[in-house]
C-alpha cells in the first residue's frame, strides 16, 4: 500500500444539502496508519486571520482522531464493485477512550478523479445516526526542498504512556503533516504543509502541548525505531518510507 492525502471537498447528511463546514485532512501511511483532522471554519468576514493568528481554541476542533485503517473489495447487489473501509480509532477528541470505536463506509470513484464515501454515522448536530456522503480529492504527495533528497518522505511517530494517560500519533505525508495528542481530558493538535513558495508553514496548532510535527519537517532527522524524546515523554518513529 501506499502513502495517501486525503482532502474533504464536502459532507452531506442525508436528506440534507451538501455543504463544507471544516479544514478536513486525512493522512494515511503505507501500513494504513492515519491522523484525520477537521477544524470549523472560521465565522470571521476576514479570510486571513486563521493564517495570521494560527493557535485556535479548543471550540474550533470539529473531530480529530487517528488510528488504523483497512479496505476490502466488495460487490454490490447490482455486481458493481466498490471499496469498504474501516478507521479504527486509537486516539480521539471526542473520547477519553477510543479503543473499541470503528467508522465504516463504501468508497466509489468517480469520474473527475474524486472519491464519494458513503455510510451512516452519529450526526452530531442532532445526536441521531444518520446516512452521509463525502466526497474526497486526493492530491500527490511530492518531495519537498528541505532535506528529502529529491524522494517522498512519509513517517510515523507515535506516544504510548498510560501511565499519564497519553496517547499520540503524528504522520507526514510528503508536503502534509499533521499530529494529535491526547492527555487526559487535555487535546493538543497541529497541521502543518510546506509549499514551494514558502516552505514550511504551520496552518493550525490546538492546545499547549508540545508535538514532534517539526521533527518530520526534515526527512534527515529521524531513523526507523528511533525515538524522540520532550520532557517526560518519548515519541517511537514507528514508520519511514522513501519513494
Amino acid at each position: 500500500m501506499s502513502s495517501s492525502i486525503s482532502v474533504r471537498k464536502y459532507i452531506r447528511w442525508l436528506p440534507e444539502s451538501a455543504s463544507e463546514p471544516t479544514t478536513t485532512i486525512v493522512l494515511t501511511s503505507p501500513e494504513r496508519r492515519f491522523v484525520d483532522i477537521r477544524i470549523l471554519k472560521s465565522t470571521d468576514a476576514d479570510p486571513a486571520d486563521e493564517r495570521a493568528q494560527p493557535v485556535l481554541h479548543a471550540s474550533r476542533i470539529d473531530w480529530a482522531f487517528a488510528g488504523f485503517s483497512s479496505s476490502e473489495l466488495q460487490t454490490g447487489a447490482d455486481g458493481s464493485q466498490f471499496v469498504h473501509s474501516k478507521w479504527k480509532h486509537w486516539v480521539s477528541s471526542r473520547l477519553a477512550d477510543a479503543d473499541g470505536v470503528v467508522d465504516e463506509g463504501d468508497m466509489f470513484p468517480q469520474s473527475d478523479g474524486t472519491t464519494l464515501e458513503k455510510g451512516k454515522m452519529v450526526n452530531p448536530a442532532t445526536g441521531r445516526e444518520t446516512e452521509y456522503e463525502e466526497v474526497w480529492e486526493d492530491p500527490e504527495p511530492i518531495t519537498t526542498t528541505e532535506g528529502d533528497g529529491g524522494k517522498v518522505i512519509c513517517a510515523v511517530l507515535q506516544l504510548h504512556d498510560d501511565a499519564h494517560q497519553a496517547r499520540g500519533v503524528v504522520v507526514r505525508v510528503g508536503q502534509f503533516c499533521q499530529g494529535v495528542l491526547r492527555i487526559g481530558e487535555g487535546m493538543s493538535l497541529e497541521r502543518w504543509q510546506w509549499k514551494s513558495h514558502g516552505g514550511w508553514r504551520r496552518q493550525v496548532r490546538v492546545g499547549d502541548q508540545w508535538l514532534p510535527c517539526g521533527v518530520l519537517l526534515d526527512g534527515q532527522r529521524v531513523r526507523m525505531g528511533g525515538e524522540v524524546k520532550h520532557g517526560e515523554f518519548s515519541w517511537k518513529v514507528v514508520e519511514l518510507s522513501e519513494s
